[in-house]
């Protein structure tokens, strides 16, 4: 996945973003999905997974989060062992005031 889909920082600098993510079912999956968030002190909003046969789909939202971060994370994310495609959807770009 190109991370050319998000948005300059200095256009979008907060973004509300969903990673999909389709990997192979493995037990110790789920953490290291979560790992590129924590290692950057971001708490996802929200996270859903299901397994379907040897595969496991997990969909782990952030609802304002940096652009920069964002790509980072899914680079992050498309490395974790079990992974096969991350697809970062975009929601609608929050601008904070300063």
């Amino acid at each position: 996945m190109s991370t050319d889909q998000f948005p300059a920082a200095e256009a979008a600098p907060v973004l509300s973003v969903r990673f999909m993510v389709e990997a192979d079912a493995s037990p110790g999956l789920l953490p290291r999905l979560l790992q590129p968030f924590a290692k950057r002190d971001v708490i996802p909003d929200r996270m859903w997974s299901h397994r379907a046969g040897a595969g496991m789909h997990a969909e782990i939202a952030v609802y304002a989060l940096a652009a920069d971060l964002a790509r980072m994370i899914e680079g992050n994310l498309i490395q974790v062992v079990g992974v096969y495609s991350v697809t970062p959807v975009l929601g609608q770009a929050a601008l904070l005031a300063a």
